[in-house]
């Protein structure tokens, strides 16, 4: 473990001394148009599939690698007359599939999208996933972050070449999480590769583990109270979250708050589970194990003085294991959130899971001979005691009575573990991780940390002797992610991301001016997606309450291709400001800019509204999309919650970029109900294309006594 983590800190001093010399952009233009020399590791590419395919669309698909490694590309053409002399490359946050597109999720075919913007599409399995790097791994991070995807890029415009005859295709990049962080390092440590990127729901370099850690301690300390926080931020609340809170609650919440985490987001705090901690998790206790020693003895970690919530969450639970599970039994159970080899891992908010339990042949999940107590269990560790594993330990992502559902797992340990070993279940590693932000106070520029910070900058808690953030962005983008970026970038981010706080966002525009200076406009753009979470597809389990950005994305993809090779620049960065870590986006048109309509719904005039059984509510909604964005397309009501918005508004022929809308409705029984209106723009107001409708919604309360 000390070897490879030793051997990722030498390499990031050696890809600090080969990189690129950036170029100021105060000298040149960033656009660059020459090619980079070619990848010593990637000289030999091949072609092992060639031919027309009609699905999704007409396209000409192309599947191959390079010679000598596990890199694997697929490009899909189109047809000659559609073709607009460029192509899109999505990244993928870990190293997963090049097939990925060919089963397109719900609103995100890209191969599609691509076809339509004139594009060839390229995916690749970012080198295989032996290339994923990270504290817990020992690769080389620039393979998977950017040079694998960069020799698929290139060898495509050779392709492209022979298919279209000689040209130079523009190039862009995009990619969400940790594919965010590789588009960001690969527009930083290439040139010529890419003329523009869209990363998007990006985190910064102190992001991992530190959004996680601090969710988790305000999950644990505030369980019983999230529902009176949700209903305090909801549409009509009193949006006085801390109301009813006790001392060691409002600090809680106030932590977490004031790190980021958006305080409206909490609506499915007991389903989020702690997301992707369960591979950083590895990375952890490999990078800094004498961390969860002196958390529960050292003065100033708060396990050595615990708070009485803190000792009876702590669960040392000593059993047998009764029998292994495989991923098919799991699926049977019902078990949730094991590896599921047979989907899709692309996507922002899943793709962690390509890494935990990957091999078809491994038990997911184990039973034990006993059923532990309800601790409030977020994680932990299943620590061998007997048998021929003994002294090993494997990582615990769920605990269901006497059910264990495994994290990140060591095969060779899995094989030793057999029905009868002695175990214990074990969170107190867990426990220690939900309070390691406070140890990690990184520099000034990460103005959220100013709460474990004295009157002189100094921080309150011991300190580690390393921060672990900049690690594990370097694992993702090949180096820590400096901002001296080449090309052009749209920033797409979600206002209720709770994978990476919205305010990391801001942080990385401050690099970019600081690089940049008074040409920061020239070259970025930042969008904020109101209503969306860190993943693009999350608004199918809670489409009342939440938006997909896939649309914004592809807008932002044609957008700076535009910019590139028009000249024609796209709408105004979003207005907004960070206050306390929190995200306050502007609240007209005029003022918020960016892409994304803004919808404002009264009851009655008002954002809550008291009436009795069968009584008529009569509902206003106010619809504008911010200057240059597009015009309304499609509005439809949901007036019971049901999620399938079955009452469609009249729109005008010829669509407009304002409007008011009017509804009437009664409801039969009484209860709280939270009426929605959703809402599209589309830039050219076509109401028949399925790509860039940019949605919002708006909220309002109807309490029926």
């Amino acid at each position: 473990m000390k070897s490879i983590f030793s051997a990722l800190i030498l390499a990031a001093s050696a890809f600090a001394s080969i990189l690129p010399t950036t170029v100021n952009a105060n000298e040149s233009d960033m656009s660059t148009t020459a090619e980079s020399v070619q990848d010593p590791l990637f000289t030999q590419p091949y072609v092992d599939i060639d031919e027309w395919r009609d699905k999704p669309v007409r396209h000409h698909y192309v599947h191959g690698g390079f010679k000598g490694t596990d890199m694997r590309f697929s490009f899909y053409f189109p047809e000659k007359e559609k073709y607009g002399g460029r192509f899109f490359q999505y990244v993928t946050p870990v190293p997963d599939n090049e097939n990925l597109a060919q089963n397109p999720e719900s609103g995100d075919d890209k191969i599609g999208f691509s076809v339509a913007s004139g594009a060839y599409f390229i995916e690749t399995n970012g080198g295989g996933t032996q290339a994923t790097a990270g504290p817990a791994y020992g690769s080389d991070p620039s393979v998977a972050a950017y040079r694998a995807n960069a020799a698929a890029a290139r060898y495509s415009r050779v392709v492209a070449a022979q298919m279209y005859g000689p040209h130079r295709p523009f190039g862009y990049l995009y990619g969400g999480s940790g594919g965010g962080y590789r588009t960001l390092g690969s527009m930083e440590n290439t040139e010529g590769v890419w003329d523009g990127a869209v990363p998007f729901v990006l985190g910064s370099p102190m992001a991992a583990p530190n959004v996680f850690a601090v969710r988790m301690h305000a999950m644990r300390v505030l369980h019983d109270k999230f529902p009176q926080i949700i209903d305090a931020m909801d549409a009509g609340g009193s949006g006085d979250p801390y109301a009813g809170l006790n001392e060691e609650e409002a600090a809680a919440l106030r932590e977490v708050t004031r790190m980021g985490f958006p305080l409206n987001s909490w609506f499915e705090y007991d389903t989020m589970g702690v997301h992707a901690f369960t591979l950083l998790y590895q990375g952890m206790a490999m990078a800094d194990p004498g961390y969860f020693e002196d958390f529960w003895k050292v003065p100033g970690y708060l396990g050595a003085n615990p708070t009485e919530s803190l000792t009876r969450a702590r669960l040392q639970f000593a059993t047998t294991i009764r029998a292994a599970i495989s991923e098919d039994e799991a699926v049977k159970r019902g078990l949730e959130n094991v590896r599921m080899l047979r989907i899709s891992r692309g996507a922002a908010d899943s793709a962690w899971q390509a890494l935990v339990n990957d091999g078809s042949d491994v038990p997911v999940a184990y039973q034990l001979a006993d059923t532990a107590p309800d601790v409030g269990f977020l994680g932990g560790d299943l620590v061998i005691l007997s048998g021929a594993a003994k002294g090993k330990r494997v990582a615990v992502q769920k605990l269901d009575g006497d059910v264990v559902t495994l994290g990140v797992a060591d095969v060779a340990t899995l094989a030793l573990l057999k029905p009868g070993d002695e175990v214990r279940i074990d969170n107190s590693n867990y426990l220690a991780a939900q309070t390691y932000h406070r140890h990690q106070v990184p520099d000034a520029s990460y103005k959220v940390w100013d709460q474990f910070r004295d009157k002189d900058g100094n921080p309150i808690y011991p300190q580690r002797k390393i921060n672990l953030g900049p690690l594990f962005a370097m694992g993702a983008a090949g180096t820590v992610p400096s901002g001296k970026f080449h090309g052009k970038i749209i920033v797409v981010e979600s206002g209720l991301d709770r994978e990476a706080f919205p305010w990391q966002a801001d942080w990385y525009a401050d690099r970019f001016k600081e690089y940049l200076g008074d040409k920061a406009d020239d070259y970025y753009r930042l969008w904020f997606t109101e209503n969306a979470l860190h993943g693009s597809n999350e608004n199918l389990r809670v489409p009342t309450r939440v938006v997909s950005y896939t649309p914004v994305l592809q807008q932002a993809l044609r957008d700076v291709a535009r910019w590139v090779e028009q000249g024609i620049p796209p709408p105004s960065t979003t207005g907004y400001r960070v206050d306390d870590g929190q995200l306050v986006l502007a609240d007209t048109a005029a003022a918020r800019k960016g892409i994304q309509p803004l919808v404002s719904v009264k009851a009655m005039g008002s954002t809550r509204v008291e009436v009795k059984p069968g009584q008529e509510v009569d509902f206003v909604a106010s619809i504008e999309v911010p200057p240059g964005a597009g015009k309304i397309v499609s509005a439809e009501w949901d007036f019971d919650g049901t999620g399938t918005f079955p009452v469609k508004a009249a729109i005008p022929d010829a669509p407009v970029a304002k409007m008011s809308i009017s509804a009437s409705y009664s409801f039969a029984g009484p209860g709280t109900y939270f009426p929605v209106l959703r809402v599209e723009s589309q830039r050219d107001g076509d109401t028949a294309t399925p790509y860039c409708l940019i949605p919002n919604l708006g909220r309002v309360r109807v309490v029926v006594k």
